[in-house]
């Protein structure tokens, strides 16, 4: 797969330094657009969405700085590089102190310009990177577990990630599809551009579009999805519950690799990798006629079909090593050792929940649990299981929170219910109220007064 070219939109009245800066940049390997005052420019940048662009400050119709000023409100991530051949010190300064990434004087340097150009893409592709680390911070590296299930489905991903088609995947809630989305991805040919999550029934249908493929309001411009994953690739998470106009939208520009943003006319060209995971069957949902046939076509290019954890159960030593690790390096949370009974007792629990209901009791057990060493009564009490004990056992075996006071006890116990309820849910805070039952603005209050960071499990 070719990746594609990064674009600069090069903003001068000059028409020589215009024509210069072309030549120079096409022969780097960069696509180039041009613009000779403010207003052709507001116009090429809606239109071409520019990786990087050189704008002169002193233009005839509206200054550099002004656009400057402008741009940085929208988007923070496009990097602007001012030129000048007549400011004075003053305005380098304000132009580097408003979020300019550095001014060239003219008559420009060639060899300046261009390593500036590359350093400023380099700064931009890794704020990029760090907005995504912080949105997989949950995620493992890779599939976890050495099962044969696991294996052939690594390698089965490896060499899908070859290949640019579309890939939909088919599995239970919690199985890791998100995990497999992100393996695709970081195997194929577009590891550096983005991976762009979503969860798709977490956007409110009055949104739907404008989520997906942006909005411009005047000069204002929010980039959709779709420009966010450009060059890389979009996840969308539980499909079926897309909205149907948004279904259409996003068929149509699945087909001709282009879209208008609501409120604009100017198309939209795209370069994204599309996949897909449901827990439903699609096939169903089409003959209901609430997802389009045409819309399943497109995406299943290629299903593949996640395991449930029962399917893989040899695997789940290798997963509670890895949250236990995981709670205590990144949460803090005290370590504790799961002895051989208790993993065999858990590789043949039923796990409905999958692999998410692993990592959510692992966070329980470090969280409410005492000692280094997980006891069995204490793990089938946290799962459900009713255990017949003596009175003596059950003073032994009961939760260190049974004996605070009752307002930690509930605050304690509260916690950890409402970031289950949470993850399971994606983050989202409309599914958890509807789920269990408290209004939204009660739960807001809830979740604040708890300590519990809602907004970072999005």
């Amino acid at each position: 797969m070719n990746m594609p070219k990064k674009t600069i939109l090069v903003v001068d009245d000059e028409p020589d330094i215009r024509q210069l800066l072309q030549e120079i940049l096409e022969d780097e390997g960069y696509g180039v657009e041009v613009a000779e005052n403010a207003e052709v420019a507001r116009r090429q940048r809606l239109e071409h969405t520019p990786d990087l662009i050189l704008l002169d400050i002193w233009m005839p119709d509206e200054d550099g700085i002004s656009l400057l000023k402008d741009w940085l409100k929208e988007d923070g991530l496009c990097p602007v590089i001012m030129m000048s051949g007549h400011a004075t010190v003053e305005t380098a300064v304000e132009a580097t102190r408003l979020g300019a990434y550095d001014f060239l004087e003219k008559p420009l340097s060639m060899a300046k310009l261009l390593v500036t150009v590359e350093r400023a893409m380099e700064t931009a592709q890794l704020r990029r990177e760090n907005i995504g680390l912080k949105r997989r911070m949950d995620v493992p590296v890779e599939p976890i577990g050495k099962s044969l299930v696991m294996e052939k489905l690594r390698d089965q991903i490896k060499r899908l990630a070859q290949h640019d088609a579309r890939v939909l995947l088919l599995g239970e809630p919690g199985s890791g599809k998100e995990t497999l989305a992100r393996y695709l991805h970081a195997n194929s040919p577009r590891r550096d551009g983005p991976f762009v999550d979503v969860g798709v029934g977490t956007i409110a249908s009055s949104h739907s579009a404008v989520e997906f493929f942006g909005r411009v309001d005047g000069d204002q411009i929010q980039h959709g999805l779709l420009e966010q994953a450009h060059g890389g690739t979009l996840f969308l998470d539980e499909v079926a519950h897309m909205e149907p106009e948004t279904q259409v939208r996003l068929m149509s520009a699945l087909e001709s690799n282009s879209f208008s943003r609501v409120g604009g006319s100017e198309l939209i060209h795209v370069d994204v990798r599309i996949i897909a995971s449901t827990c439903k069957s699609l096939e169903e949902e089409v003959r209901a006629g609430r997802f389009r046939p045409e819309l399943y076509y497109l995406l299943n290019v290629v299903a593949l079909k996640v395991p449930a954890l029962s399917e893989h159960s040899e695997d789940i030593p290798d997963l509670l090593k890895f949250y236990v690790d995981y709670f205590v390096s990144r949460e803090k949370l005290p370590f504790r050792r799961f002895p051989v009974a208790v993993q065999n007792f858990l590789r043949n629990y039923p796990w409905h929940g999958n692999i998410r209901e692993l990592k959510n009791l692992v966070q329980r057990l470090l969280i409410l649990g005492t000692g280094e060493e997980v006891e069995l009564e204490e793990v089938k009490a946290s799962v459900g299981e009713h255990v017949v004990t003596s009175p003596s056992e059950t003073s032994q075996n009961q939760p260190d929170f049974y004996n605070l006071p009752l307002k930690e006890a509930r605050e304690r116990f509260e916690k950890a219910y409402l970031e289950y309820h949470l993850d399971k849910y994606s983050g989202s805070v409309a599914r958890l109220s509807a789920a269990i039952g408290l209004e939204r603005t009660h739960l807001y209050r809830k979740l604040n007064s708890l300590g519990i960071r809602f907004r970072e499990k999005r």
